[in-house]
């Protein structure tokens, strides 16, 4: 899993990491999608080749697929035969965003994003949720560090599970179902990720979403394993909250949360709304997780693919940035991560910010401001540490 340790500035770390020059190759497939995801995934691109460039110790081969929309509507598919094999030799997945005016939703969820997710067996979904240097948090006295939360969302299965289905469509009889799926095996390996998160965190405090007064099989299950596997961390606080009681306290409480857990439906509509508070849903980072590493996991900003701005150089790349560190740390460059989230702070610290922010810079020149920030801090450090690299 990911180690929430504290980020450092990394001086002695960053020379260490640099002078080791071993040689790490990960192999990255990258899939920009639609819309801004394929603008603020190529501009993630370049910073991770800036990245690559000053740290001299890993290699990144990354492979564009173009798995589109556009593809969908010329040969039918989304993912070619060959897909699933290309992406199993992978060691991670880069995503932008999927979803086009021509293409009804629930084909392109069903036929991209979802499918990754589940043949990949990335059961987890994690959201680290912050609010950056510069940036305006909607909520009264909110400021920076006052908001850090990690939300643990399950991935795999719930309102999410695809079951069910319509009989007597298109008549005035109409009847649709739709099952959610909550499994001992699904619930508890979230249950323990969401602890081990919590247990790495300085606060060690992890909140239960639910709604099992409502939902009274389902979620009766999820609280009851939830309350198993708390035995064995005692160490980690622990408090319960009813999903419609928990935006109220995410509005009106947020230094009382911390590590959050959450089924696929609830964890899903509770991060968007906590990005929000953070500042701007552009800066949202996720990351969807096989645990067991036997499946590349993919990472991507949450924002969508916002067809109305797209190609006029005005979305915002700090949620792909983002992300990208997330990568970096899962393939264990956890230096290199600390790097960019620092370059990205400084960035944000600084005013250069998108229209979304309350900035004036296009996409571009924040990644320009990035990669500066990333040259200009890599070298200070080497300046600091007098080693020259080898």
């Amino acid at each position: 899993m990911l180690e929430y340790t504290p980020r450092v500035s990394g001086t002695e770390q960053l020379i260490m990491s640099s002078t080791q020059n071993s040689g790490r190759v990960h192999k990255i497939a990258s899939i920009p999608g639609d819309g801004i995801g394929i603008e603020v995934i190529e501009q993630t691109v370049k910073v991770l080749r800036t990245i690559e460039i000053l740290f001299q110790s890993f290699t990144l081969d990354i492979d564009t697929l173009d798995w589109s929309s556009r593809r969908y509507l010329e040969q039918g598919e989304y993912i070619p035969a060959d897909g699933w094999q290309r992406l199993k030799e992978k060691d991670a997945i880069l995503f932008g965003a999927v979803g086009s005016p021509d293409v009804r939703d629930d084909i392109s969820l069903w036929s991209l994003i979802l499918p990754l997710r589940k043949n990949l067996n990335q059961y987890i979904n994690l959201r680290p949720i912050r609010i950056l240097p510069g940036l305006s948090a909607p909520l009264k006295d909110c400021v920076v560090g006052d908001l850090d939360w990690v939300i643990v969302r399950e991935n795999s299965e719930g309102e999410y599970s695809g079951q069910g289905g319509a009989t007597h469509d298109g008549t005035p009889h109409t009847v649709a179902t739709e099952v959610a799926v909550f499994t001992r095996v699904g619930i508890e390996r979230t249950m323990r990720f969401a602890f081990d998160v919590a247990r790495a965190r300085p606060r060690k405090l992890l909140t239960l979403v639910t709604k099992s007064n409502a939902q009274r099989h389902g979620m009766v299950l999820w609280d009851k394993i939830f309350h198993e596997v708390a035995r064995e961390y005692p160490d980690v606080r622990t408090d319960k909250m009813l999903v419609d009681a928990m935006t109220v306290r995410m509005v009106q409480r947020p230094r009382t949360l911390d590590t959050i857990v959450a089924s696929n439906l609830h964890g899903d509509i509770l991060s968007d709304l906590a990005a929000a508070l953070a500042g701007s849903i552009g800066v949202a980072a996720s990351s969807n997780l096989d645990p067991t590493r036997k499946n590349p996991s993919l990472f991507e900003p949450i924002h969508g693919s916002a067809p109305d701005i797209a190609g006029h150089g005005v979305a915002n790349p700090i949620g792909a940035f983002w992300s990208a560190a997330e990568m970096l740390r899962w393939l264990g460059e956890g230096v290199a991560a600390n790097l960019l989230m620092e370059a990205i702070e400084t960035v944000t610290d600084s005013g250069i910010k998108t229209r979304d922010l309350g900035g004036q810079c296009g996409l571009t020149e924040v990644t320009d401001a990035v990669i500066l920030e990333l040259q200009r801090s890599y070298s200070s450090a080497l300046e600091v540490n007098e080693a020259p690299l080898s």
